[in-house]
């Protein structure tokens, strides 16, 4: 990188990312019920106001975890976006510039000066701590983009800060391989699209490779979960290991998908959630399946594909089908 483009870089530091905004809607008893039914979180506090004057507080008050859901912008938003670029829209171009054009979530941290309650609105604004050197990292070159997002409420008053970090990275290129030669009269099929690999997940997919399908587990509670977290939902424990599953299951619940189409998959593309013998679910492709054969409830077993040298997926059969 040139000195000029460094000096560009560095001159972000400190400056304002996102004005600050008000959100849509105030703390309000709906949305915290929505929130608490959603992630299981049966603590009395938050719904009932008799629980919450027992344990020392004038009433009901939201989780911590929901502050930035008060101040997110919403779906219409995201469909109708600014004609003018914004703040992160030129720092993204920057970065882009730089071949900085993936990005993965590094960590978050949250400080919480009080507790909200319903009425309380909530504004948050952002900006630029500090754009990291280039460093060398797993995932390719890149730099370390940490930002701190200040929320106030109506008065100005300031109710939590979350400092919030990014590695935006030069994906590392890979040794071009040979394309495979393709069956005379037919068309060579696309790529799949790449997983999100990131070191929370990166253990299954090697497993995945092996044609091993693993679930992980809690070191302390021994509970089973999936999609791969950083710390056990059950009893906040980051310790864990992993256990193989048997590949036994039923289908949850299913699609079956037409459109958008996509060069590597054949349509009518059946995507099933897969309820496994152990207790957790996972989304895959039915394989050996039409879709006027598939019920909820149906039992499945496993099998696995290798769309291309880099990707090995697991997908599942009607149980019947193994045995034809």
């Amino acid at each position: 990188m040139t000195d000029a483009y460094e000096d560009r870089l560095r001159a972000w530091g400190g400056r304002e990312l996102v004005a600050r905004r008000l959100g849509q809607d105030a703390v309000n008893v709906p949305m915290i019920r929505h929130w608490v039914e959603a992630m299981g979180d049966d603590n009395p506090v938050y719904l009932d106001d008799d629980a919450a004057r027992a344990s020392g507080r004038d009433g009901i008050v939201a989780p911590a975890s929901m502050m930035q859901a008060w101040t997110m912008r919403g779906y219409a938003a995201s469909v109708r976006p600014d004609s003018e670029p914004s703040a992160p829209d030129r720092l993204n171009a920057l970065l882009a510039e730089g071949g900085y054009t993936s990005v993965v979530a590094t960590d978050s941290e949250f400080e919480f000066h009080r507790e909200l309650t319903p009425g309380d609105h909530v504004s948050v604004e952002e900006t630029v701590e500090s754009i990291s050197p280039e460093k060398q990292t797993a995932l390719g070159a890149g730099r370390f983009i940490s930002t701190i997002k200040t929320y106030r409420d109506e008065a100005g008053e300031v109710v939590a800060t979350q400092r919030w970090r990014t590695l935006r990275f030069r994906p590392a290129e890979k040794p071009a391989e040979a394309p495979a030669q393709p069956e005379p009269g037919t068309e060579p099929k696309a790529l799949r699209p790449r997983p999100a690999i990131n070191p929370d997940n990166a253990f299954w997919f090697e497993a995945a490779r092996e044609h091993c399908l693993v679930i992980q587990r809690c070191a302390d509670c021994k509970s089973l979960r999936h999609p791969p977290g950083p710390a056990c939902p059950q009893c906040g424990s980051f310790g864990w290991d992993a256990v193989e599953s048997t590949g036994n299951g039923h289908v949850y619940t299913y699609v079956v998908n037409h459109h958008p189409r996509h060069p590597a998959f054949d349509y009518p593309l059946i995507v099933a959630v897969i309820e496994l013998a152990e207790g957790t679910r996972l989304i895959a492709d039915m394989a050996d399946a039409a879709p006027e054969d598939m019920e909820i409830g149906m039992p499945v077993v496993l099998g696995w594909i290798d769309p291309d040298p880099d990707l090995s997926l697991p997908v599942f059969r009607p149980a019947d089908a193994k045995e034809r």
